[in-house]
């Protein structure tokens, strides 16, 4: 794990579980224990999401860069699937409050999603790693400086040929 992906799993999952265990008891004294047990599983499905998302997609982008936004579009439908199919199970339940579930996933959601962003604002990633060569790709060699007393070639920037002030035989004065 680079540390990159420990500091947004640190930045986004604390502030994520705070604002989880505020929900918590928000939800047992305004609707009593079923209300912070449907804060907790709220809480507890919203950091699971994330985290699970966040290190395979840390994995992919360590492993194989090509193929982060297919991945990452892959797991928000897998994630969006997956929680419709657990609200629509969880649609009746009577084992804890459906409103707070609902508020506590809101919240959690929002607070993950607006550290991510604020962990990204502050972290410095580098897009080409210094020193390292990608795949397929040979190493170009540097061009070398002259030695002492030897006259440099003209390269493609420099005109072959008189230089100002001279006339060629033949050309215009």
């Amino acid at each position: 794990m680079q540390a990159t992906d420990v500091a947004i799993l640190r930045g986004a999952a604390v502030p994520t579980a705070a604002v989880g265990a505020v929900a918590i008891v928000l939800g047992g004294i305004f609707a009593g224990g079923s209300g912070a047990l449907g804060a907790l599983v709220g809480t507890v499905i919203v950091l699971v999401f994330f985290l699970v998302g966040q290190l395979v997609l840390g994995w992919v982008l360590h492993n194989n860069p090509q193929l982060a936004l297919t991945v990452a579009m892959g797991l928000y439908l897998v994630k969006i699937g997956f929680l419709l199919v657990l609200l629509l199970l969880l649609a009746g339940t009577t084992a804890f409050n459906t409103k707070v579930f609902a508020l506590a996933i809101l919240a959690c959601t929002l607070t993950w999603t607006a550290s991510e962003v604020a962990v990204f604002s502050r972290t410095k990633m580098l897009i080409i790693e210094p020193g390292v060569t990608p795949p397929g790709f040979a190493p170009q060699p540097q061009p070398q400086a002259p030695g002492p007393g030897v006259a440099a070639a003209p390269s493609a920037s420099t005109p072959a040929g008189p230089t100002t002030g001279e006339t060629r035989p033949g050309g215009p004065a």
